[in-house]
């Protein structure tokens, strides 16, 4: 019966772990494309995607949020530029993330950014609006335009800040002519097209 260290296995376990090591110490910049000084948050890079526009709110000014301790549980504390969006009439743009089966949604998420999988938000939450739609919107990966009336939310049990109720889709909007290149599917069979088009 052969040992453990003249058993062919062993040659093979060690020469494993011993890569798994080298790969493991490797430095971070060899296996992805994180820049040295990191990855930028959802609204600086919302907006190298989407240009601000006048009229609509910026996921700049939504970022002006910072949780503080309130007794034994963490709140969020809103600059005044949020607080007085609230119970207002207002526009976000951004990315659809539907919250329902089918191509129209009457509840969904919009994001700063696009998503980069289904079951996963590509940011933090305050770079994520709750939609309450008055009609179905058309499921598009383009960004869109909403108007509705705003809502800052204190203490809402899913952990979302903000929500646009009675909203409508005003237009798409366009991405900055900078922006990378496939950040966005083109239309074809397995992207819906915008709506007006």
């Amino acid at each position: 019966m052969p040992t453990p260290s003249s058993s062919p296995i062993a040659p093979r376990c060690v020469r494993a772990a011993v890569l798994a090591l080298a790969l493991a110490a490797a430095p971070a910049f060899a296996l992805t494309n994180v820049p040295p000084g990191g990855l930028p948050s959802a609204n600086e890079f919302s907006a190298q995607i989407l240009p601000e526009r006048a009229g609509v709110v910026s996921w700049r000014t939504l970022a002006q949020v910072q949780p503080v301790k309130q007794g034994n549980k963490m709140v969020p504390e809103f600059s005044k530029d949020i607080l007085a969006l609230d119970k207002k009439e207002t526009r976000v743009q951004g990315f659809m993330i539907p919250l329902d089966v089918g191509d129209k949604q009457k509840r969904f998420l919009l994001t700063a950014v696009p998503p980069h999988c289904s079951f996963c938000l590509p940011a933090g939450p305050d770079a994520v609006v709750e939609i309450l739609a008055k009609s179905p919107v058309r499921y598009t990966f383009e960004p869109i335009v909403l108007s509705g009336r705003f809502a800052v939310l204190r203490d809402d049990s899913a952990g979302l800040l903000y929500r646009l109720s009675d909203a409508t889709q005003v237009e798409v909007a366009q991405l900055a002519p900078d922006a990378p290149k496939g950040l966005v599917p083109g239309p074809g069979p397995s992207a819906p097209k915008a709506p007006g088009r």
